[in-house]
Protein backbone atom coordinates (compact mmCIF):
# COMPACT_ATOMS: atom_id res chain seq x y z
CA UNK A 1 0.00 0.00 0.00
CA UNK A 2 1.50 3.24 -1.09
CA UNK A 3 0.62 5.47 1.71
CA UNK A 4 1.85 6.85 4.82
CA UNK A 5 -0.68 6.37 7.76
CA UNK A 6 -1.18 7.79 11.42
CA UNK A 7 -3.31 7.97 13.86
CA UNK A 8 -3.31 9.72 17.44
CA UNK A 9 0.63 9.80 16.25
CA UNK A 10 2.63 11.72 19.55
CA UNK A 11 6.10 12.46 20.31
CA UNK A 12 7.09 13.42 23.84
CA UNK A 13 9.64 15.08 26.04
CA UNK A 14 9.13 15.15 28.78
CA UNK A 15 5.76 17.53 29.64
CA UNK A 16 5.64 18.86 26.18
CA UNK A 17 4.36 16.87 22.96
CA UNK A 18 6.57 17.90 19.53
CA UNK A 19 3.54 15.71 17.91
CA UNK A 20 0.39 16.31 20.09
CA UNK A 21 -1.98 13.37 18.73
CA UNK A 22 -2.20 13.80 14.75
CA UNK A 23 -4.22 11.76 12.34
CA UNK A 24 -2.66 11.87 8.97
CA UNK A 25 -3.20 9.69 5.54
CA UNK A 26 -0.79 10.84 2.85
CA UNK A 27 -0.67 8.87 -0.56
CA UNK A 28 1.16 9.43 -3.87
CA UNK A 29 2.37 12.91 -5.21
CA UNK A 30 4.15 15.58 -3.39
CA UNK A 31 3.02 16.76 0.04
CA UNK A 32 4.65 20.10 1.42
CA UNK A 33 4.93 20.26 5.35
CA UNK A 34 4.39 23.55 6.60
CA UNK A 35 5.43 25.51 10.05
CA UNK A 36 7.47 27.56 12.40
CA UNK A 37 10.16 26.49 13.74
CA UNK A 38 9.34 24.36 16.72
CA UNK A 39 5.69 23.37 15.13
CA UNK A 40 6.75 20.04 15.17
CA UNK A 41 7.68 19.31 11.49
CA UNK A 42 10.99 17.79 11.80
CA UNK A 43 10.23 15.39 14.85
CA UNK A 44 7.26 14.34 12.37
CA UNK A 45 9.83 13.68 9.33
CA UNK A 46 12.08 11.81 11.69
CA UNK A 47 9.21 9.46 12.67
CA UNK A 48 8.16 9.29 8.83
CA UNK A 49 11.79 8.42 8.23
CA UNK A 50 12.43 5.67 10.73
CA UNK A 51 14.88 7.63 12.93
CA UNK A 52 12.55 8.44 15.89
CA UNK A 53 9.82 5.92 17.39
CA UNK A 54 6.69 7.26 18.29
CA UNK A 55 5.67 7.75 22.21
CA UNK A 56 2.32 6.59 21.36
CA UNK A 57 -0.44 6.28 18.57
CA UNK A 58 -0.04 4.09 15.38
CA UNK A 59 2.24 4.45 12.73
CA UNK A 60 2.09 2.64 9.45
CA UNK A 61 4.46 3.08 6.50
CA UNK A 62 3.62 1.84 3.34
CA UNK A 63 1.53 -0.85 5.29
CA UNK A 64 4.17 -1.97 7.14
CA UNK A 65 4.43 -0.98 10.81
CA UNK A 66 7.99 0.41 11.74
CA UNK A 67 7.75 -0.75 15.60
CA UNK A 68 8.15 -4.08 14.04
CA UNK A 69 12.07 -4.92 13.30
CA UNK A 70 11.58 -6.78 10.42
CA UNK A 71 8.97 -4.72 8.51
CA UNK A 72 11.70 -1.62 9.50
CA UNK A 73 13.97 -3.12 7.65
CA UNK A 74 11.67 -3.40 4.81
CA UNK A 75 10.93 -0.06 4.87
CA UNK A 76 14.35 1.74 5.01
CA UNK A 77 15.18 -0.23 1.33
CA UNK A 78 12.07 1.57 -0.21
CA UNK A 79 12.78 4.71 1.69
CA UNK A 80 15.09 7.99 0.72
CA UNK A 81 15.62 10.32 3.49
CA UNK A 82 17.80 14.09 3.23
CA UNK A 83 17.80 14.99 6.85
CA UNK A 84 17.33 18.70 8.01
CA UNK A 85 21.56 18.27 8.91
CA UNK A 86 22.94 15.79 6.93
CA UNK A 87 25.98 14.64 8.56
CA UNK A 88 29.19 13.73 6.02
CA UNK A 89 32.58 12.24 6.06
CA UNK A 90 34.14 14.72 5.11
CA UNK A 91 37.19 13.47 3.90
CA UNK A 92 35.15 11.28 1.49
CA UNK A 93 35.08 12.51 -2.01
CA UNK A 94 31.28 13.16 -3.16
CA UNK A 95 30.91 10.00 -5.39
CA UNK A 96 32.43 7.94 -2.13
CA UNK A 97 30.08 9.24 0.41
CA UNK A 98 26.75 8.71 -2.28
CA UNK A 99 28.87 4.89 -2.39
CA UNK A 100 29.26 4.42 1.19
CA UNK A 101 25.47 5.13 1.66
CA UNK A 102 24.34 2.60 -1.24
CA UNK A 103 26.24 -0.13 0.20
CA UNK A 104 24.74 0.57 3.70
CA UNK A 105 21.44 0.31 1.67
CA UNK A 106 22.49 -3.51 0.18
CA UNK A 107 23.61 -2.78 -3.08
CA UNK A 108 26.12 -5.25 -3.13
CA UNK A 109 26.71 -5.26 -6.74
CA UNK A 110 29.54 -3.25 -7.63
CA UNK A 111 29.25 -2.11 -11.20
CA UNK A 112 25.80 -1.74 -10.63
CA UNK A 113 25.73 -0.28 -7.51
CA UNK A 114 28.50 2.81 -9.18
CA UNK A 115 25.89 3.33 -12.32
CA UNK A 116 23.44 3.69 -9.88
CA UNK A 117 25.75 6.01 -7.58
CA UNK A 118 26.84 8.05 -10.93
CA UNK A 119 22.59 8.24 -12.13
CA UNK A 120 21.66 9.83 -8.49
CA UNK A 121 24.74 12.18 -9.00
CA UNK A 122 23.84 13.57 -12.10
CA UNK A 123 19.82 13.95 -11.10
CA UNK A 124 21.40 16.39 -8.70
CA UNK A 125 23.62 18.35 -11.30
CA UNK A 126 27.17 16.59 -9.40
CA UNK A 127 28.51 14.31 -12.00
CA UNK A 128 31.21 16.68 -13.10
CA UNK A 129 32.51 17.03 -9.42
CA UNK A 130 31.85 13.49 -8.57
CA UNK A 131 35.37 13.26 -7.28
CA UNK A 132 35.78 16.70 -5.42
CA UNK A 133 36.32 15.87 -1.42
CA UNK A 134 33.16 17.09 0.87
CA UNK A 135 35.29 19.38 2.63
CA UNK A 136 36.23 21.21 -0.69
CA UNK A 137 32.67 21.68 -1.79
CA UNK A 138 30.57 24.39 -1.69
CA UNK A 139 27.15 24.83 1.15
CA UNK A 140 24.82 24.19 -2.17
CA UNK A 141 26.97 21.05 -3.61
CA UNK A 142 27.14 19.64 -0.35
CA UNK A 143 23.02 19.55 0.00
CA UNK A 144 22.77 18.35 -2.83
CA UNK A 145 25.41 15.23 -2.38
CA UNK A 146 23.21 14.48 0.61
CA UNK A 147 20.02 14.87 -2.09
CA UNK A 148 21.68 12.28 -4.37
CA UNK A 149 22.10 9.57 -1.56
CA UNK A 150 18.09 10.06 -0.85
CA UNK A 151 17.27 9.56 -4.22
CA UNK A 152 19.41 5.93 -4.24
CA UNK A 153 17.32 2.78 -5.68
CA UNK A 154 14.28 5.30 -6.91
CA UNK A 155 13.04 5.07 -3.46
CA UNK A 156 9.29 4.46 -2.59
CA UNK A 157 9.15 7.10 0.12
CA UNK A 158 10.91 9.95 -0.06
CA UNK A 159 11.41 12.18 2.97
CA UNK A 160 13.32 15.38 2.38
CA UNK A 161 13.31 17.88 5.33
CA UNK A 162 14.23 21.62 4.32
CA UNK A 163 16.11 20.07 0.95
CA UNK A 164 16.40 23.40 -0.85
CA UNK A 165 18.00 25.58 2.52
CA UNK A 166 21.41 26.80 0.79
CA UNK A 167 20.75 26.25 -2.87
CA UNK A 168 21.22 29.42 -5.03
CA UNK A 169 17.79 30.64 -7.07
CA UNK A 170 18.83 28.37 -10.53
CA UNK A 171 19.64 25.06 -7.97
CA UNK A 172 16.26 25.52 -6.73
CA UNK A 173 14.57 26.01 -9.70
CA UNK A 174 16.19 22.62 -10.99
CA UNK A 175 15.48 20.91 -7.44
CA UNK A 176 11.97 21.79 -7.93
CA UNK A 177 12.01 20.46 -11.49
CA UNK A 178 13.37 17.02 -9.92
CA UNK A 179 10.84 16.67 -7.37
CA UNK A 180 7.61 17.83 -9.58
CA UNK A 181 9.34 14.88 -11.88
CA UNK A 182 9.71 12.33 -8.97
CA UNK A 183 6.08 12.64 -7.34
CA UNK A 184 4.04 10.58 -9.62
CA UNK A 185 1.42 7.74 -8.99
CA UNK A 186 3.40 5.74 -7.27
CA UNK A 187 5.92 7.74 -5.28
CA UNK A 188 5.33 9.64 -1.61
CA UNK A 189 7.34 12.74 -1.43
CA UNK A 190 6.69 14.44 1.68
CA UNK A 191 8.73 18.04 1.83
CA UNK A 192 9.24 19.99 4.52
CA UNK A 193 10.08 23.47 4.19
CA UNK A 194 9.72 27.08 5.09
CA UNK A 195 9.62 28.24 1.89
CA UNK A 196 6.02 28.48 0.81
CA UNK A 197 7.33 29.13 -2.73
CA UNK A 198 8.36 25.89 -3.10
CA UNK A 199 5.38 24.82 -1.81
CA UNK A 200 3.55 26.46 -4.76
CA UNK A 201 5.30 25.52 -7.37
CA UNK A 202 5.22 21.62 -6.34
CA UNK A 203 3.05 20.26 -4.21
CA UNK A 204 -0.31 19.06 -4.52
CA UNK A 205 -1.16 19.23 -0.94
CA UNK A 206 -0.11 20.88 1.99
CA UNK A 207 -0.10 20.53 5.78
CA UNK A 208 0.21 23.46 7.67
CA UNK A 209 1.83 22.17 11.36
CA UNK A 210 1.49 24.68 14.48
CA UNK A 211 2.23 23.65 18.03
CA UNK A 212 2.32 19.82 16.93
CA UNK A 213 -1.02 20.27 15.44
CA UNK A 214 -2.09 20.11 12.14
CA UNK A 215 -3.63 23.28 11.75
CA UNK A 216 -4.38 23.30 7.78
CA UNK A 217 -4.78 20.51 5.18
CA UNK A 218 -5.76 21.01 1.77
CA UNK A 219 -4.53 22.34 -1.33
CA UNK A 220 -2.02 25.31 -2.17
CA UNK A 221 -4.94 27.43 -3.59
CA UNK A 222 -7.24 26.39 -0.04
CA UNK A 223 -4.37 28.01 1.56
CA UNK A 224 -4.35 31.10 -0.33
CA UNK A 225 -7.90 31.42 0.55
CA UNK A 226 -7.98 31.23 3.83
CA UNK A 227 -6.52 34.82 3.27
CA UNK A 228 -9.56 35.79 0.95
CA UNK A 229 -10.63 39.66 1.48
CA UNK A 230 -7.98 40.00 4.05
CA UNK A 231 -5.11 41.26 3.16
CA UNK A 232 -4.70 44.78 1.84
CA UNK A 233 -2.30 47.54 1.17
CA UNK A 234 -2.17 51.31 2.45
CA UNK A 235 0.74 54.21 2.15
CA UNK A 236 1.31 54.01 5.73
CA UNK A 237 0.98 51.32 8.27
CA UNK A 238 -2.05 50.31 9.97
CA UNK A 239 -2.18 49.00 13.12
CA UNK A 240 -5.59 47.32 13.12
CA UNK A 241 -3.78 44.44 11.30
CA UNK A 242 -2.53 41.31 12.75
CA UNK A 243 0.85 41.56 10.19
CA UNK A 244 2.44 44.14 7.85
CA UNK A 245 5.71 44.94 6.14
CA UNK A 246 6.53 47.07 3.77
CA UNK A 247 6.99 46.04 0.34
CA UNK A 248 9.91 47.13 -2.15
CA UNK A 249 7.36 49.64 -3.69
CA UNK A 250 7.23 51.57 -0.67
CA UNK A 251 3.65 50.72 0.08
CA UNK A 252 2.60 48.68 3.35
CA UNK A 253 0.87 45.16 3.01
CA UNK A 254 -1.35 44.21 5.71
CA UNK A 255 -2.89 40.86 7.01
CA UNK A 256 -6.03 40.53 9.73
CA UNK A 257 -8.93 42.21 9.51
CA UNK A 258 -9.26 44.93 6.96
CA UNK A 259 -11.36 48.42 7.34
CA UNK A 260 -14.06 49.15 5.00
CA UNK A 261 -12.22 50.80 1.85
CA UNK A 262 -9.66 49.02 1.76
CA UNK A 263 -7.58 48.40 -1.16
CA UNK A 264 -7.48 44.42 -1.13
CA UNK A 265 -4.93 42.61 -3.45
CA UNK A 266 -4.89 38.56 -4.15
CA UNK A 267 -3.67 36.78 -1.23
CA UNK A 268 -0.72 34.18 -1.55
CA UNK A 269 0.19 31.27 -0.15
CA UNK A 270 2.43 33.15 2.32
CA UNK A 271 -0.67 35.12 3.37
CA UNK A 272 -2.94 32.22 4.07
CA UNK A 273 -0.04 30.51 5.96
CA UNK A 274 0.75 33.45 8.47
CA UNK A 275 -3.14 33.52 9.63
CA UNK A 276 -2.85 30.55 10.41
CA UNK A 277 0.03 30.75 12.43
CA UNK A 278 0.75 34.58 13.22
CA UNK A 279 4.32 36.02 13.91
CA UNK A 280 6.04 33.21 14.78
CA UNK A 281 6.10 32.03 11.05
CA UNK A 282 7.83 35.56 10.27
CA UNK A 283 10.51 37.13 13.03
CA UNK A 284 10.74 40.03 11.37
CA UNK A 285 7.04 40.65 10.66
CA UNK A 286 5.69 43.43 13.23
CA UNK A 287 2.77 42.05 14.77
CA UNK A 288 0.34 44.90 15.59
Amino acid sequence: MSHIAMSDLRKSYGARDAVAGLSLTIGPGVTGLLGPNGAGKTTLMRMVATVLAPTSGDLRLLGLDPADREQRTEIRRRLGYLPQEPGFHRHFTAFEFVDYVAILKEMTDTRARHREVRRALELVGLGDVAGKRIRKISGGMRKRVALAQALLGEPQLLVLDEPSAALDPEQRLRFRELVSELGGDERIVLVSTHQTEDVAALCQRVIVMRDGHAAFDGTPAQLSGVADNRVWIAGSRDPRARLWWRTSEGLHRHVGDPPAGAQLVKPTIEDGYLLLVGPAAVPDAVAA
